[in-house]
């Protein structure tokens, strides 16, 4: 029986994942992500591993939180897993806040709308 309503995942995954401003930010993570996975295939520098900071970068300020949790539990030498990890995590935070904002505005917007033809 369908009540009408949608469960609490399913509008959480929709805010996360089903708007324009939220897959085109997680688009971005993604592509600078995938990035920084391949440049170890085409460089030998040295200081390739930088390339990690642009993904780290696009999540900030999620990102802040796991990064300052890294360096309290292992003193800087946090491992690749954690670093990420917490990428993958800040973005989906940072996804579900873009796809709120973008719902509350298209909302509001709407509301508007109605209110200006109604009268």
């Amino acid at each position: 029986m369908n009540t009408g309503r949608t469960s609490p995942i399913r509008t959480l995954a929709r805010l996360t994942l089903a708007n324009r401003a939220s897959a085109a930010y997680l688009a971005l993570v993604g592509g600078a992500m995938a990035v920084a996975s391949l440049e170890p295939l085409f460089t030998t520098a040295p200081d390739a591993s930088l390339i990690w900071v642009w993904p780290a970068l696009f999540t900030f300020p999620a990102f802040g939180f796991v990064a300052w949790l890294g360096e309290s539990v292992w003193g800087g030498d946090a491992p690749a897993w954690f670093l990420i990890g917490g990428i993958v995590l800040s973005a989906l935070v940072q996804s579900l806040a873009l796809g709120t904002a973008w719902r509350t505005l298209r909302g509001h917007r709407e509301r508007r709308g109605r209110l200006t033809t109604a009268s």
